[in-house]
């Protein structure tokens, strides 16, 4: 398999995960934010989107909704990034 394939593969994987959390409104949140931007990321970038994703749906939900700081170790900036664009989806 050659090396577009395996990013390929692993962005379609990312998607996936991204709709298939267990929680329906994080599904919400980052399946839509997979789906406009895999693509266009990187190895670096997804990295980062896979890293976010690792964390627990309750925790992301309640940074997300502004309830909770994200710990130190969270990539606050791609999570500024998510919430932005969640905020503005839902405002349409």
């Amino acid at each position: 398999m050659a090396a577009g394939e395996d990013i390929a593969m692993r962005r379609k994987k990312i998607r996936y995960r991204a709709w298939h959390r267990g929680t329906r409104e994080m599904d919400l949140v980052l399946g839509p934010f997979a789906d406009e931007h895999t693509e266009g990321m990187d190895e670096a970038e997804l990295d980062r989107l896979e890293t976010l994703m690792a964390e627990e749906d309750p925790h992301l939900l309640k940074w997300v909704m502004g309830q909770e700081v994200p710990p130190d170790n969270v990539d606050i900036a791609l999570l500024d990034r998510v919430i932005a664009e969640h905020k503005a989806r839902v405002s349409k």
